[in-house]
């Protein structure tokens, strides 16, 4: 592709090619826009609603064969014969080369019945019950591209991101990533590169990452034009903030949502809701939410947002009930719904229906507010705190069915081919965040005071703006499974998204014994691909028991600490009693997940004032460290815990065969100042491999040297006041700082600043700890409250009166 001019614009530089034009736009110090296209103009309008910065100048000049573009923090070359961009850091370290891009006329098709009546079969499937129009036929509305970037990336380059898939791929180098919204799968379209930088596709569509013989590329399905965004930065929190910067910033969750969430496939009353969660406080074990699963509606009100009045008589004092016990409530909403219920006759004589004639227009402002009406109506009047936003992938029915798991070229053309018949080509990957935008801007208007809190199962570029969680779907209950949830994870949170969790345990624990499924599918024998656990009698297996107790040891160290799934019961008190290891395990896990409360609810600010990502790849803090920068199954959660999660069972197989081996796990210690055994305190240097011992009970969890810890003691709900001291645990072998965050726990009010940063320094020749001031008082706050630092055996108490203080040790 030559070049054949090139023009300094007000916005950027137009760059004229023999095949169409490339602008480039500087947006901010460290992110270029890069726009190819066949039109006669550049178009402003974002598929992503993305937020550009001020523009910045971009300085431009032409030597020999290349055009040579100079940004504040890079440089790029574009050879006038090939028209190859290179990007480089200032000192002329590359970064990458762009080796070519394309755009090839496609028909946008757009479906109807032609003015037929609909021909609608239902079909219930486990995932909820669909519609199927039978006489839908295509029609072309107008004409687009589709799109392809072909890279030639380095030597030795890992690239990471694109949301989470099903694979378990830590580096996407040398596979095909298909990006489609699917159960199990949240697309993202942004990748980053361990070289030192990110690219955001400002693309809707279906797209496909590929590194194999064809070449490297990132394939557009329906674009108006190819428009991405270069991202670079010296370190990958530097990048995950450009990401945020363009697609927005993350909120602030309430602070119970950090605490433990109790749900199950599911609760079918609101005087189980309750005594569940009184029994949680008979035995002292900490919980925060508890959380009830689809079927709240009438027998055949599939979707109708209006509670069965025969189990829930009068939900508004379930709900009070529960609120005087502390626990939060989190309700299942979906967005399709059975003909003939009242939520849908009133989208269907509106005009707010999907061509499925079941599913609400979450594009149209007018029907995401009737939406959130018909919600507020019953459950949120009715005294339910948060959503729970499932199935916001609505067209995988096609499938979730069958005996056999198609190919993955297969699943991505006839799941993404339902997505664009019935969203429209162009905006196939967005339905999930138009959905979370609905319940995020009308509850923040309909109760400003409280946050907005969405648990959902797909996600896109700028869903952080709306208050979710998203979670990895559906998954079945086998060691390798889990294990691949772990990198899943990783790599989620490397797309520039900061809360991320899963069905601790998996949503399905049997495989071959169909008359243990949940999901009121117990009476179809037919094998069904994704029901695929390894523990035909669930919680009565000794073996399922072990990987529940790992699972949840893991979930200590997730954004959310969420327990759910189907065919077996998850509540405590099913895996054991008090004084047998397997209870003893988890309601020691719940435990550390509370006395770490201080610190993960400071992430979690830190989260909103400096786009910063809890759960950490090794290499957003390790990069050097070549051994920890490839490693799928550590993480740090914060920036002082490196986390190691067992993922191989050590006591019992499946069917309780008991296992005869060494109970150790091995860990591997990134380069460092050293490191700290949470447990014990027992301290390794850095850069090496260890054989823990882990016993059931043991969680393999490193401070690293040179962290300041809060904690708190005795905490059964997030938000509790306690007259315990507030705990500073120093690990010391090096300077330290941390910033603790407080402020209301809920509201808005944060926005605007009312809130405490308040600066903890270790100088640790000194052996001196500084902490800086607070200028608000909340509850819980540590403004007034006992406190005690705690380093190398030596304790010292003093009360903070929100004014500097040093404490020396």
């Amino acid at each position: 592709m030559k070049i054949t001019g090139y023009e300094q614009t007000e916005k950027g530089i137009l760059v004229f090619t023999e095949n169409g034009q490339i602008f480039l736009q500087g947006c901010g110090e460290k992110i270029i826009r890069c726009v190819f296209t066949k039109k006669d103009r550049i178009l402003d309008e974002s598929p992503l609603d993305i937020r550009r910065p001020p523009d910045t100048p971009l300085e431009v000049c032409q030597e020999g064969d290349m055009l040579k573009i100079t940004a504040p923090y890079m440089s790029l070359e574009i050879c006038r014969n090939t028209g190859q961009i290179t990007y480089k850091k200032p000192d002329g370290t590359l970064l990458l080369k762009q080796i070519g891009q394309e755009l090839a006329d496609t028909p946008v098709e757009v479906y109807s019945t032609g003015g037929e009546k609909p021909v609608i079969e239902r079909v219930k499937t486990v995932d909820g019950e669909r519609s199927f129009v039978k006489n839908l036929v295509p029609h072309t509305d107008h004409m687009a591209y589709r799109g392809k970037l072909y890279f030639s990336w380095q030597d030795g380059e890992q690239i990471h991101g694109l949301g989470q898939g099903e694979e378990g791929i830590y580096d996407y180098r040398g596979n095909v990533q298909y990006l489609y919204q699917h159960n199990m799968r949240v697309p993202i379209p942004f990748l980053v590169s361990d070289r030192g930088y990110g690219i955001l596709a400002d693309c809707g569509s279906l797209m496909t990452f590929g590194d194999d013989a064809r070449g490297s590329y990132l394939f557009l399905d329906t674009v108006e034009q190819m428009d991405h965004y270069f991202i670079a930065g010296d370190t990958l929190d530097e990048i995950v903030s450009g990401f945020r910067t363009l697609t927005g910033r993350a909120v602030m969750l309430p602070k119970w949502a950090f605490g433990y969430v109790q749900s199950k496939e599911a609760y079918k009353s609101q005087q189980e809701l309750v005594e569940v969660a009184a029994e949680y406080r008979k035995r002292g074990v900490p919980l925060d939410c508890i959380v009830q699963d689809w079927l709240t509606w009438e027998d055949g009100c599939w979707g109708n947002k209006v509670v069965d009045k025969t189990r829930y008589p009068d939900l508004t004092a379930a709900m009070e009930e529960l609120h005087n016990m502390h626990v939060h409530t989190m309700v299942s909403v979906w967005p399709n719904m059975n003909g003939g219920t009242e939520d849908h006759r009133e989208f269907e004589e509106a005009g707010y229906l999907l061509h499925d004639l079941s599913t609400y227009d979450a594009f149209r402002e007018e029907a995401r507010k009737m939406y959130w009406r018909q919600a507020e109506r019953d459950l949120f009047s009715g005294g339910f705190d948060s959503w729970w936003c499932d199935s916001t992938e609505p067209f995988s029915g096609a499938d979730w069915n069958g005996g056999e798991l198609r190919e993955p070229w297969e699943r991505y053309a006839l799941v993404g081919g339902e997505h664009k018949k019935f969203l429209g080509p162009e905006r196939s990957n967005l339905y999930a965040v138009a959905h979370a935008q609905g319940i995020y801007e009308n509850q923040r208007k309909a109760a400003p005071d409280k946050r907005v809190l969405n648990l959902t199962r797909s996600g896109y570029a700028s869903s952080q703006r709306y208050g979710t969680v998203l979670w990895s779907g559906d998954t079945c209950a086998t060691w390798k499974n889990f294990k691949k949830q772990i990198t899943e994870g990783l790599n989620f949170c490397m797309s520039g998204m900061p809360y991320w969790t899963l069905d601790i345990g998996a949503f399905f624990t049997v495989k071959d014994k169909w008359q243990n499924r949940g999901c009121n599918c117990n009476t179809d024998p037919a094998p069904k691909w994704f029901w695929k656990g390894d523990y035909e009698e669930g919680v009565s297996d000794l073996g399922y028991r072990e990987l529940y107790v790992r699972w949840f040891q893991y979930g200590v160290f997730l954004p959310m600490f969420r327990s759910h799934g189907t065919d077996t019961p998850r509540e405590i008190w099913n895996f054991g009693k008090p004084g047998e290891m397997f209870y003893d395990a988890l309601q020691d896990a719940v435990c550390l997940r509370y006395r770490l409360m201080p610190y993960i609810y400071s992430l979690a600010g830190k989260v909103y004032w400096e786009d910063y990502t809890m759960l950490r790849s090794l290499l957003f803090d390790f990069p050097e460290d070549k051994t920890a920068a490839g490693m799928d199954s550590q993480f740090m959660f914060g920036s002082s815990l490196l986390v190691c999660p067992v993922t191989e069972p050590m006591y019992y197989e499946k069917e309780s065969r008991p296992l005869d081996r060494e109970k150790t796990w091995k860990c591997y210690l990134p380069e460092g100042p050293g490191w700290y055994d949470l447990q014990d305190g027992t301290y390794y240097e850095g850069g090496q491999w260890i054989q823990r011992k882990t016993e059931l009970s043991s969680i393999p969890v490193f401070v690293k040297a040179g962290s300041i810890l809060p904690m708190e003691q005795g905490l059964t709900y997030a938000q509790e006041e306690k007259d315990s001291a507030v705990e500073f645990h120093i690990y010391p072998g090096c300077d330290a700082r941390f910033t603790l965050y407080e402020d209301a726990g809920d509201g808005y009010e944060y926005e605007q600043g009312r809130c405490n940063r308040i600066s903890l320094v270790w100088k640790d020749r000194e052996r001196v700890l500084e902490i800086g001031d607070a200028a608000y008082d909340f509850p819980q706050s540590i403004k007034h409250r006992k406190c005690m630092a705690v380093c190398s055996g030596k304790t010292k108490e003093f009360i903070y009166k929100g004014e500097p203080v040093k404490v020396c040790l």
